[in-house]
C-alpha cells in the first residue's frame, strides 16, 4: 500500500472493508434468527413453477450458514495477520518484497558453493564448461536477450555476439568490463557540418571502404571530408578504434545497416548506443560477481564457436 499519496485512502479502504464484512454478518444474522414453532408450517411465497413447484421461506440449512459465517471469520483473521487494511502491515509483517528477498537469499546460499568454484577459474576455462554454459545461457536469456535476441544474433542497433566483430574488443576481460560497467557509444551528427552533398560524398566513401557498390566520383571527394571529420574515431583507413567503440568500416558488418540511405542517416543524424551496466541490473546479491563472470564466459564462448 506504499503507493498511496494521501492519508485518506488507507483509511477509506480500511473502513469500507470492515463495514462490508460486519454488514454482511449483520444482514445474514437478521435473516436467519426466526425459527418455526412446533407444528408451524413454512410460509408459502407466491412464486410457483410447473404447477406444483413451490417456493417456501424455510430457514437456511445450518451447515450452509456455518460455512458462510466461517468465511467471514476467516476474512477477519486474514486482515489481522496479513496486510489488507490500508497501510496496516498485519501482525506477521508479511510483504511481497520480504518474500522475494527471502527466496533470493535462499537461492544465493544454495548456489554459492557452485559459483565459488567457477570464480576460481578464468573466463576461457569457464566458457568451455558445459554446466557453466548452461547457467550463463539462463542468465543471458534473463538479462540480455531482450536486446541481443535469444540466439545472441542481435538486431538493428544491437550487436551480433556470435561473430568475431567487436566494437570494444572481444577478449574475456573486455567483455566482462562491458557487462559490468556498460557502454555508451556516441556517433555525433555531422549533417550540418557536411551539408547534404558532403554527407552523400562521405557515405559513398564509406561504402567504398567495404567494397560495396558506390559512386566513384562522390567517394573520391568524400575521402577528404572523411579524413577531416571521421578519421579521428574510425582511423584514417576506416578500421575503427575499439578504445572508443568506433566500428570498423572496412568489413561487412553493419550495426544499423549498410545501404547508402542508412549510412547517410547515420552520418547526418548521428547514433547513440547504450549498453546498460549489468552490475546495476543484477542488484546487490552476494553472487553478483560470479553471475557476471559466468555471463562473460557465455558471451565469450559464443564467438569462439566460429
Amino acid at each position: 500500500m506504499s503507493d498511496f499519496t494521501h492519508g485518506f485512502w488507507p483509511l477509506y479502504i480500511s473502513v469500507l472493508t470492515l463495514v462490508s464484512i460486519i454488514g454482511t454478518w449483520v444482514f445474514l444474522k437478521s435473516q436467519t434468527t426466526r425459527k418455526l414453532a412446533p407444528g408451524e408450517k413454512p410460509e408459502l411465497i407466491e412464486h410457483t413453477w410447473d404447477g406444483d413447484l413451490q417456493d417456501l421461506n424455510n430457514p437456511l440449512p445450518r451447515w450452509w450458514l456455518g460455512l458462510f459465517y466461517g468465511t467471514l471469520v476467516f476474512a477477519l483473521a486474514y486482515l489481522v495477520l496479513w496486510p489488507g487494511l490500508g497501510n496496516y502491515a498485519g501482525v506477521l509483517k508479511w510483504t511481497q518484497i520480504g518474500e522475494y528477498e527471502a527466496e533470493v537469499q535462499a537461492a544465493e546460499a544454495q548456489f554459492q558453493p557452485l559459483y565459488a568454484g567457477f570464480m576460481k577459474q578464468d573466463i576461457a576455462t569457464v566458457a568451455a564448461d558445459p554446466n557453466a554454459r548452461a547457467i550463463g545461457k539462463n542468465l543471458f536469456l534473463t538479462y540480455c536477450s531482450q536486446c541481443h535476441g535469444s540466439d545472441a544474433a542481435g538486431s538493428r542497433g544491437f550487436p551480433n555476439l556470435t561473430d568475431g566483430d567487436w566494437l570494444y574488443g572481444g577478449d574475456p576481460d573486455t567483455i566482462k568490463a562491458t557487462l559490468t560497467d556498460g557502454r555508451a557509444g556516441v556517433m555525433p551528427a555531422l549533417g550540418e557540418a557536411l551539408g547534404a552533398q558532403g554527407t552523400k560524398e562521405v557515405a559513398n566513401y564509406v561504402l567504398s571502404l567495404s567494397g560495396r557498390k558506390h559512386d566513384t566520383a562522390l567517394a573520391a571527394t568524400g575521402k577528404t571530408k572523411f579524413a577531416e571529420n571521421c578519421a579521428a574515431c574510425h582511423m584514417p583507413d576506416g578500421t575503427g578504434m575499439q578504445a572508443m567503440g568506433a566500428p570498423n568500416l572496412t568489413d561487412k558488418v553493419w550495426l544499423y545497416g549498410g545501404s547508402e540511405a542508412t549510412i547517410i542517416e547515420s552520418i547526418a543524424k548521428g547514433r547513440n548506443g547504450v549498453m546498460p551496466a549489468m552490475a546495476q541490473t543484477l542488484g546487490t546479491t552476494s553472487n553478483k560477481d560470479a553471475k557476471l563472470h559466468l555471463l562473460a564466459a557465455y558471451v565469450y564462448g559464443l564467438s569462439q564457436k566460429q
